[in-house]
């Protein structure tokens, strides 16, 4: 293997660092909603590791289809670029929901009282509760599905990597498979392992974090951070 080849595995390894750091939905999102939903630090990593993984590949199977056909670095980058516009809108559109969500969630969670009269002679007291769970129908097989990790893994599916095409293009052309293999593995091991040290860090530091009476609201400044992290991806191309 050539020298060009490792110097280019290298920069796609140092450009997977900065593209995944620079990039706010590549590890608020999970962040946020791990610690909204109260998910162990287990699942929030394994939930964070499909979603880059299914980021990574959606980016090489476009790449080596543009290979095949002999598609322009260009064009490729276009239509990288259009998925790129759908991610953000996506994002935008879950957080904006989540945080309208939350807030219906912190409304019922709200404590309040309702004062019971029993008769003329009786005192009467107060009674204090919330209205979550009133007027719920439970089904077991619904309770259990939660679809908030699947909505993240095709948002971040969606989300392009924009700076891998480029890079896996020159051993293509040169028609180093091995090459093509090396450099699709170093940016996409260090975009991942990025994700998950970061994720893992600040996902520790959150729990450690006693929200207090703001706890209710949790879901709420999810949705929020969410909103905000994919109006950044769409306003400043992050």
């Amino acid at each position: 293997m050539n020298r060009e080849i490792l110097l280019l595995a290298g920069t796609a390894a140092s450009l997977g660092l900065i593209h995944t750091i620079i990039g706010p939905d590549h590890y608020l999102p999970f962040i946020v909603i791990g610690r909204a939903r109260r998910w162990s630090l287990r699942k929030t990593l394994a939930v964070s590791f499909l979603a880059g993984l299914g980021h990574i590949l959606s980016s090489v199977v476009l790449g080596f289809l543009g290979i095949g056909l002999g598609i322009a670095v260009t064009r490729l980058e276009k239509v990288e670029s259009a998925r790129g516009e759908v991610a953000a809108w996506l994002l935008i559109g879950f957080g904006l929901a989540y945080f309208l969500w939350g807030l219906r969630s912190a409304w019922k969670k709200h404590p309040h009282e309702h004062k019971h009269v029993h008769g003329a002679d009786e005192p009467g007291h107060d009674h204090v509760h919330t209205h979550e769970g009133a007027h719920m129908h439970l089904h077991p097989a619904a309770a259990k599905t939660n679809v908030t990790p699947w909505v993240l893994f095709t948002i971040f599916v969606f989300g392009p990597c924009e700076p891998l095409i480029p890079l896996i293009m020159y051993p293509a052309a040169r028609h180093s498979t091995a090459g093509v293999v090396l450099v699709t593995a170093a940016f996409g091991l260090t975009t991942i392992a990025t994700m998950l040290v970061m994720i893992a860090a600040v996902s520790y530091g959150a729990s450690l974090v006693n929200l207090g009476r703001l706890e209710r609201y949790a879901h709420a400044l999810a949705g929020a951070m969410i909103l905000v992290s994919g109006l950044a991806v769409m306003l400043l191309g992050l």
